[in-house]
């Protein structure tokens, strides 16, 4: 069943994206070095048909098959064949711990997350079983459970399960399935869940859901944490941000990244290197991509037709329809400073020789309770321009900033792209000391250090006591515009090599613009919902970098510091 399924998606009989395609793939090579010494695992059919002879005694309760029994689609044979078939040949238990299934709104999404539910909280025969639905808000977690609790009256299980206090309850087990409220989700105590479901996970602002359920998992020996989720265009948000990428490492053959636990679907529209659609959001034929239930019936197409028209007639409405109908990623956050995906593609290239370049530095201090960052502009006598960054955090402040931001800063300070100073305010040595340190070992020569002045003035006297150009860069469009958009220009005509430092990119996904009636725009750090520092940094040393040509004299000049 799932074998002929793959190979008609790997042979393209089955329309798919590229990453259906890995999926299948993974598949049909993890059968065929099953049960050995370095892949202890084995596919049981008959375990894997257990759920879905669990599945076909519900009912649909909505649209055109309302009242008949569920009829598993190919789709969900292979997802939920694979999450229910594997497991270790030696204890016994479930192979994948995690599972995350990305696809198009009305593809069954809410319907097979209930009965997931409804399987973990009896049909796996576990005693005292914990159910819980996380989403951002009690509403959204209760849609899941809503379902549950209007399929399982109308189905073969009815006198299995009842509803009190908010839970459905399976007294026999007594087990439990239940929506996760505000009140758990302040700190997740006394949770231990033997499955944790996450439903639309894209419109998470932080991953404080997430990790309160894998948390409270310890305890338990086979549980499992599903994710369900379509795109979105908030991609600083922890699933685009981390998890998309992850779970795009897991499928790609191509990639060292591996993860035997977690089983990965996505169903998408598929896009080239530089994050571009090469599949024509009018070609009904590709619609199946990110729809293969909904585009699988006239009633499904004709419902995308209306959604398409809308969206061409309303281009507000456009957004929506490629992450909601589509599945696609899309950077259109209002005011968004910059595509992500034309930034990843500067990121592919190596970084040249940066021995001849005409370095610029910029610096953007924050507060000294926060984020500082300085950002490096190389450049290039072939005219191209590396961008490099780094970024300091009091140490003090690192558990506390963890817990309020939900932003792995501390996988950040392990990689070595920030660098945590003594004490609970920045040390400005420190950034003194990184200056100097990197100019000498790279053996380069810093023409300027560009810095916003606000509570910057004394520390740009002290760099320029050791002999460093000091420019001031006054904050304000009159000096920000040109250099903020012909930055981003730069990238979208790929003359930007950057290393790929990931607390730069989260920065560029943060940022948000304002601008003026004469269409003058700088970025705007009262919007930005998280930091942006690091680009501004950046920003600020492109401002010199853009003109390459030395400033005004100014009285500042006598003292080692030029503005602007």
């Amino acid at each position: 069943m799932l074998v002929e399924y793959s190979k008609q998606v790997i042979n393209d009989q089955v329309p798919s994206c590229q990453k259906h395609k890995w999926a299948c793939q993974r598949f049909l090579n993890d059968l065929e070095k099953e049960n050995t010494k370095d892949f202890p695992y084995i596919f049981d059919n008959d375990k894997a048909m257990r759920f879905f002879r669990f599945m076909k005694k519900f009912k649909h309760t909505k649209g055109i098959l309302a009242g008949e029994y569920k009829d598993p689609a190919p789709i969900e044979l292979f997802i939920f064949g694979n999450i229910y078939g594997w497991y270790h040949n030696e204890t016994g238990y479930r192979r994948f711990r995690k599972g995350y299934w990305q696809v198009g709104r009305k593809n069954a999404k809410s319907q097979d997350l209930s009965i997931v539910g409804l399987y973990e909280t009896a049909g796996l025969k576990v005693n005292a079983s914990e159910v819980y639905i996380g989403a951002t808000k009690s509403d959204q977690a209760k849609i899941v459970w809503n379902e549950a609790n209007m399929i399982y009256p109308k189905s073969d299980f009815a006198n299995k399960f009842e509803t009190k206090y908010g839970k459905i309850i399976h007294p026999k087990s007594n087990s439990f399935m239940k929506a996760l409220s505000k009140e758990d989700q302040k700190t997740g105590d006394g949770l231990n869940p033997q499955c944790g479901i996450i439903d639309e996970y894209h419109a998470h602002k932080t991953s404080e859901v997430y990790d309160i359920l894998v948390s409270g998992m310890g305890a338990r020996r086979q549980p499992l944490l599903m994710t369900i989720t379509t795109a979105g265009f908030e991609i600083s948000n922890p699933c685009y941000r981390v998890e998309y990428k992850y779970i795009s490492q897991i499928l790609n053959p191509n990639n060292p990244v591996n993860n035997e636990e977690y089983f990965v679907m996505v169903n998408e529209l598929d896009k080239n290197e530089d994050g571009e659609l090469v599949d024509d959001i009018k070609d009904e034929s590709s619609w199946i991509k990110a729809n293969p239930i909904l585009a699988s019936y006239d009633e499904g197409i004709n419902y995308l037709k209306s959604e398409l028209k809308t969206a061409l007639d309303v281009p507000e409405k456009m957004k929506n329809f490629l992450t909601k109908n589509m599945n696609v990623w899309v950077n259109a956050k209002d005011n968004g400073y910059m595509n992500l995906g034309k930034w990843k593609s500067c990121g592919n290239k190596e970084i040249p020789d940066l021995s001849d370049a005409t370095v610029f530095l910029g610096l953007d201090l924050s507060t000294k309770l926060d984020l500082t960052s300085v950002g490096f502009v190389f450049l290039l006598p072939s005219g191209e321009i590396v961008v490099k960054s780094h970024s300091f955090l009091p140490e003090d402040r690192l558990e506390e900033k963890l817990k309020t931001d939900k932003i792995e800063y501390d996988l950040w300070v392990k990689q070595g792209w920030i660098t945590l100073t003594d004490g609970s305010t920045i040390d400005y040595r420190y950034i003194t000391d990184y200056i100097i340190e990197q100019e000498k070992k790279s053996e380069w020569s810093i023409n300027e250090i560009c810095f916003d002045p606000y509570q910057a003035t004394q520390f740009a006297q002290e760099l320029a006591d050791y002999g460093y150009e000091m420019v001031e860069i006054r904050q304000g469009v009159k000096t920000l515009s040109e250099p903020t958009k012909d930055f981003r220009a730069q990238v979208y005509t790929k003359n930007v090599i950057h290393d790929n430092n990931p607390v730069l990119t989260w920065a560029i996904g943060n940022a948000v613009t304002r601008q003026d009636h004469n269409e003058n725009i700088q970025l705007d750090k009262d919007k930005s919902v998280q930091r942006i520092d690091p680009i501004a940094a950046v920003v600020n040393g492109y401002v010199r970098a853009m003109v390459n040509e030395p400033p005004k004299k100014s009285v500042y000049e006598e003292r080692g510091i030029r503005t602007l």
